[in-house]
Formats: C-alpha cells, structure tokens, sequence
C-alpha cells in the first residue's frame, strides 16, 4: 500500500465506491475521471473522493496556482450524468454585429461581483478594457442571490487561496465602499453556543484566531451577549465575537463597480454570451459571441458556473465546477428589532453541517430586513433558480434555533442563487496553465464576495504582465477617478438636506415606493446611469423600490410607466428583467389616464 500511487489510491477507492462504473486516469498533471453515473450526488462524491485521496498532489495544486512552470492540475470531471437532461447555457436571443471587430486589450468575461471588480481595477492601467455579459444587466446569478455577508474567514483553511484573499478583501471595504457609496456595515458576527461549559475552550480558541489572521476575536459571556442581541433564544450560554464580519448590498456593489469602470474609460456589453474561441499556438485569437467576433490580446475568465465552459473553449481547462444551489429568505424589516442587530449563528459541537458551506446565519442586512439561510445543494442545474419548499423549512429548522423570531409568516421574498465551486473548494485565480493570453478568476463561490476586490488587483496585474510579455508597455492610468456619484436616498436624508434637493428637482418630492421611501426622482436617476438599466427588477436593484413588503405591488405599475416614458417605448415592451420577460401583454383601452 505504502509503494501504491495516488492515481491506484483513487482508482481502487472509486472501484469500490461504484462498482467499477467509474475511472480516473491522469492527462497533462490533471485527475480526469470518466464513467457514467445516473446519480448527480454520485457524480460529486466520486470528484471529492479523487480530492481526497490525491492528497498532498491537491495540496501542490492548490499551492501552486499563481506560480509559473509545469503547474500541476487539478480534478477534472468527465463522467457523463444520466439522470437528468442536463439544459445547454441560456444564451441571448439578440444577434448584431455590434463588437464585430473589436479589439480590446483586454476582454473580462462575467458581469458579476469578481469580473466588474476586475473591469474596474483594469481601468487604473491605460487599456482598453471590454467586459461581456450574457444577462441583460449585471449581478444577475451568484452575485445577486447571496446573503450579502462579508466574511471574517471563520471556516477557512488557512494557507488556502480562499483565506488569503478573504483576508486581504475584508480589508479593503472600507475604501472601496466610500469610493462607491455603497451601504457597508461592520456589524461584526456572533458565533453562539449552548453549552456554557464549553466557554474555558472559547478563551483558548482566540489564539487560533489570532493565528488565522482573524482581528479583534472575543468572547462574550450570556449576561453580556443577551444584553447585546436580546433576540437571540435564551439559552444561548456564550459566544465568540468577530468584530470583522460585515455586510454589503452585493448587487448595488456590483453595479457601483460596474458604473465606475465605465467611467474610467471600459465598456460594457450586455445580452453578450461568449459562444466559441479559436485558439492558435497556444494563444487566443478571436472569441465568438452573438454579437460578433472579438480579437482580444488577453482574456478572464470570470464567468462563473460557466468558467470550465470558457476554460474548455480556450483550451486550458484544468479544474471542474460543480454547481451548488442556496436559498436565503428574506423577513419583514419590521421584526428586525425581535430577531438580531447583526449577525449570529449557533454553532453545534455535534450535527450534521455541510463542510462546503459557510453554515449560513441569521443576519441584519444593511437595507434593515432580516436574512435566514442559506443552505447548500449539489446540482447539476446552473441556471435554475427555483426556490424548493424543503430548503426554506430546512433553513427556518436550523436558525429558529439561534433566534425564536425567526418565523417563515414574516418573510416577504425568497430567492436561490447557484454557486461555482471546484471540487478542491478553493478559487482559481491564476495565469493560464497551456493558454499564454488567459487569466482564471474560477472556482469562486463564498467567501467570493468578501474576497472579489482583492481577486481583481490579482487578476488586473496578471494582465498586465501578459500584455507586457507581449511587448506591450502597460502605463498607469492618470486619469482614474474611483470615486462614483450615488443616486441620492432620500429616505435616509435629513430635513433640511431632503429640503435642498427637492427644491433643486421636484421629482425627489413625489414618493412612489411606499414601502422603502424610494423617489421619482430616484427612479429616473436609475435609469440615467453609466451601465443600461431599462428593466422593473433592474430599477430595484439600484433604488430598492420593489424591495419592500408588497413587493412593487403598488409601485411595480408607476415604474413600468416611467421606464416606458424615459426609454421612449410601448408599455408592453417594458420588461420585468429581460427579454422575455414582459409583463403586460397589449392595451385594453385606447386612453390611458398616467399616475406616474
């Protein structure tokens, strides 16, 4: 045993594990398994079980990433799936040639938090800079169907790319939320138990956190913790205090980056899906998309679930993605007082927690609601964001234990967003490994959030570098402003301040969003800025009306008129988040009486 290689180690366990239905051979430095399965959870297990009996190889791989020369790969995962039909990418139906021709130094393929962070760091460098978007606006997937948490690094594995660029990510929010004015909140997490005897190991704990990087890391006794978070259930007897936790709106950061790098100078291409790559000695040459072919001199691949997909196309795939489904709800900002004031778990000695999930919580979001979950779920779906009955109750079972107000009568909306994990359970953020002009920035799941700003500095810098290796001199960018102008929120103004501006512009004095306090004036400033937005769910994402209890019950109508208007198009062309997604079907009176 002791003189077995690890590829015998994996082919022997998988033999046992699935009745020889499965292989796994070694091609180019990577673990590729072929087979067939008709059980998606089987095809998972068997990729984590190549993971682990590799053993010190994933550790080298993992290690190595950034690094040059024969870097060793990763597992790569063949097997077919039989269970299901397995649906292809949803591509635009849009079809030009508006990029026909373009030749961006460099491309970023990913509307979400990590590629628009990428986009913006880039433009610090004079280049020109393209980013694509298959959705019809940004934040659309992961980035938008998150908890919103900004993680202290709790349940990282410190030497991992996770931790490192969580902990340099968590650093930068400050900055980067005032260079954006986008809501950041340092609220801190609470890490709650039940058992006070379990307090003497809590004061011990605070030396591993120190030597995990984590600052500030406390304990809190019941008298204090109860005074802190009185929500919280009674017979929590201690917790540990993590006063680096936050909280982000992580769609409005997303498009804040986005805006601020089209400012700067890149430009942004929605309902723009990338369809095929011609590759040439080694290096990309042109990239396809729906509307017409580009020739980049470099390329990121920010793209998600989708990232093997691109990885595959440009001819250095060397990891898997297995996508993982988690669901949030969301209460009533009423019942915020009654549950937390931050955010808290409990944390259970013995149970049965997923290893490949953050654990979730209960969390005080920055807009004032109350957040319970997530949960995780292997899928082979990337693109199905169904909320599931089961996953609602699983997560209400789970956190009505960390606080009774958690209640599924209060929530007012639900949503499921699909993460993009590799089967090591750690980002890709790297050169490419056979591809001389590719940059990965993959694998990225939670904490990918906390860790998107530090990711782009990487990933900016590594483009640069290939462009340099190119001979292209790379200057900086003298005229960069990080700075982007928020659409003011009235709601949260004082008087005299709400005052000035109303008397400036009227539309700032005529409320159509009850429930958030959300502005004419605000709505229009949405639809007026530097990245399209002509959508119901894409004028939520930027001024929250919609948001609320009703949910646009009576707002949803007034808005659909204003974009009708601003956008110069029929009612029945307003969409709800997209192209096939109308939500009137034609008029039923030749005169129309406007409210908005």
């Amino acid at each position: 045993m002791g003189n077995m290689s690890y590829l015998d180690r994996i082919n022997k366990k998988l033999r046992r594990e699935f009745d020889n239905q499965v292989r796994a051979i070694e091609t180019d430095g990577c673990i590729v398994l072929e087979g067939t399965l008709n059980s998606w959870d089987a095809v998972v297990r068997a990729g984590n079980l190549a993971v682990k009996a590799r053993g010190k190889e994933t550790r080298r791989f993992l290690k190595t990433l950034q690094s040059g020369g024969n870097r060793p790969g990763g597992v790569v995962n063949n097997i077919r799936f039989t269970g299901a039909a397995v649906s292809p990418m949803e591509a635009p139906e849009l079809q030009d040639k508006t990029l026909e021709g373009l030749k961006p130094d460099v491309l970023v393929i990913g509307g979400g938090v990590t590629g628009c962070a990428i986009a913006r760091e880039l433009t610090r460098y004079e280049l020109e800079v393209l980013l694509v978007e298959k959705e019809h606006d940004l934040a659309m997937h992961a980035s938008s169907r998150n908890d919103g948490m900004v993680h202290p690094g709790l349940d990282l594995q410190k030497g991992s790319w996770k931790h490192y660029y969580n902990s340099r990510g968590n650093a930068m929010y400050e900055t980067i939320a005032r260079e954006l004015g986008v809501d950041f909140e340092r609220t801190g997490q609470y890490l709650c138990f039940g058992n006070a005897a379990v307090k003497p190991l809590l004061y011990l704990s605070l030396l591993y956190w120190k030597w995990m990087g984590i600052p500030g890391a406390r304990v809190i006794g019941k008298k204090e913790l109860h005074r802190l978070e009185p929500g919280l259930k009674e017979d929590l007897a201690a917790a540990l205090f993590f006063p680096s936790a936050g909280v982000v709106c992580p769609f409005s950061l997303t498009i804040a980056l986005g805006e601020n790098a089209v400012q700067n100078g890149a430009r942004i291409s929605l309902d723009t899906a990338v369809l095929g790559m011609r590759v040439r000695e080694g290096r990309i040459t042109e990239v396809e998309t729906n509307r017409g072919t580009l020739y980049p001199q470099v390329v990121i691949n920010a793209a998600g679930t989708f990232a093997e997909d691109i990885a595959a196309m440009a001819g250095d795939r060397f990891f898997s993605v297995h996508p993982r489904r988690g669901t949030n709800s969301i209460l009533d900002k009423k019942y915020t007082q009654d549950i937390v004031r931050t955010i808290a778990s409990r944390l259970k000695i013995a149970g049965a927690r997923n290893a490949h999930t953050k654990g979730g919580g209960v969390i005080k979001t920055v807009h004032e609601n109350i957040l319970v979950g997530p949960d995780a779920v292997e899928t082979w779906e990337r693109e199905n964001f169904a909320t599931a009955a089961s996953s609602i109750e699983r997560t209400f079972a789970k956190f009505k234990d960390t606080s009774p107000g958690v209640d599924q009568s209060r929530i007012i909306a639900y949503f499921t967003g699909v993460r993009a994990p590799t089967y090591e359970e750690d980002f890709v953020v790297c050169k490419g490994r056979r591809t001389g002009n590719l940059v990965h920035a993959a694998g990225i799941q939670s904490p990918g959030l906390t860790a998107a700003p530090a990711i782009a500095v990487d990933a900016a810098r590594f483009a640069a570098d290939l462009l340099g290796a190119q001979g292209r001199r790379v200057s900086i960018n003298r005229r960069f402003n990080p700075l982007l102008k928020p659409i003011p929120r009235l709601a949260r103004m004082e008087d005299a301040e709400r005052a000035a501006l109303i008397r400036e512009n009227p539309d700032y004095g005529i409320i159509l969003c009850r429930c958030e306090e959300v502005s004419r004036g605000e709505i229009l400033d949405s639809l007026r800025r530097p990245v399209l937005c002509d959508t119901l769910d894409g004028v939520k994402r930027r001024v929250r009306c919609g948001g609320g209890r009703c949910q646009g019950g009576f707002c949803g109508p007034l808005i659909v008129q204003i974009i009708a208007r601003e956008k110069n198009i029929p009612l029945n062309r307003v969409e709800k988040s997209g192209p096939g997604s109308g939500i009137l079907a034609g008029e039923t009176k030749s005169r129309q009486r406007s409210m908005a």
